[in-house]
């Protein structure tokens, strides 16, 4: 019994929701607190002055699991970051030699520093630059002891803009 009425419960509160998000006004801060993806997509930023319509959009971005797919694309009303390092080769090679890559940067010289600048595409003559940057960017490169891959390809490509 309580299961039927909580599924009950969520079809009303989701029509009523449905309903109000299209009949709201217009505007642009819920996407600030919601991202992107299917809720955003579906109130088309309508949940800017309800709580309750903002923590909708977050569920349906989350729970259909397309937030991660559309900001890696460009889709589902996300803009694929400036900095999006999609080098899969830069990317395995990382995960591989995080910490002697991590001792080159720091060094601003090489081997494995070479061989990842060959993965990136940065060409011959910009290495030098490309290294210096690395080098004094290490400490928003390698944030802590812990930091992930990810982390890591993204501060660099932030390092290096």
């Amino acid at each position: 019994m309580k299961k039927a009425f909580m599924v009950g419960a969520v079809v009303v509160v989701s029509l009523m929701l449905v309903g109000s998000a299209f009949a709201a006004a217009a505007g642009g801060q819920a996407h600030l607190n919601t991202g992107c993806g299917l809720g955003t997509l579906a109130f088309k930023n309508n949940a800017d002055n309800s709580t309750l319509l903002q923590v909708v959009q977050t569920f349906l971005n989350g729970i259909c699991g397309n937030q991660t797919f559309g900001i890696s694309t460009g889709t589902s009303d996300c803009q694929q970051p400036k900095n999006f390092a999609s080098n899969d080769k830069a990317s395995a090679f990382m995960v591989a030699n995080m910490d002697n890559l991590a001792r080159d940067i720091a060094q601003g010289r090489g081997e494995t520093l070479d061989a990842f600048a060959e993965l990136m595409g940065v060409p011959a003559d910009k290495r030098p630059e490309f290294y210096a940057q690395l080098q004094t960017g290490f400490t928003r490169i390698f944030t802590s002891s812990n930091v992930q891959m990810a982390s890591v390809m993204d501060n660099i490509a932030t390092v290096t803009k």
